[in-house]
């Protein structure tokens, strides 16, 4: 049997972060989960994800930061959907300068989450 595709998911609201591990868990994914951005890096560099979840405000290091971490750091092609309730334009368009791959603002679908996880691990 292949192994569980992992996915690194980087947010600080705890209920949320509930949800969405038995949801995408029952998908068949591997979940890591950080509850602050400094977390999330490490996670990210120790299991090689093959996608990435990250909230825009954290804790110590913003989704921007482990955004930007990933692409300039790490040189890492891994998509990242980034997840923000502040739905502000500056912050969508510097995510995706940055290289993020899509984004969702908050509250959002699970069901639509697991749709574009689905599209981006093809």
């Amino acid at each position: 049997m292949s192994e569980l595709q992992k996915i690194v998911l980087a947010e600080d609201n705890s209920l949320l972060s509930s949800l969405l591990k038995f949801r995408l868990e029952k998908e068949g994914y591997k979940l890591l989960i950080a509850d602050n951005g400094k977390k999330a890096i490490e996670l990210i560099e120790e299991h090689k994800p093959e996608l990435i979840l990250t909230d825009i405000m954290m804790p110590f290091i913003s989704g921007l930061e482990v955004i930007s971490h990933v692409r300039y750091k790490l040189n890492m092609l891994t998509p990242i959907i980034v997840f923000s309730a502040a739905g502000q334009e500056e912050i969508v368009l510097k995510a995706f300068n940055l290289g993020a791959t899509d984004f969702m603002s908050k509250p959002f679908s699970p069901n639509e989450l697991v749709i574009r996880i689905k599209r981006l691990l093809r």
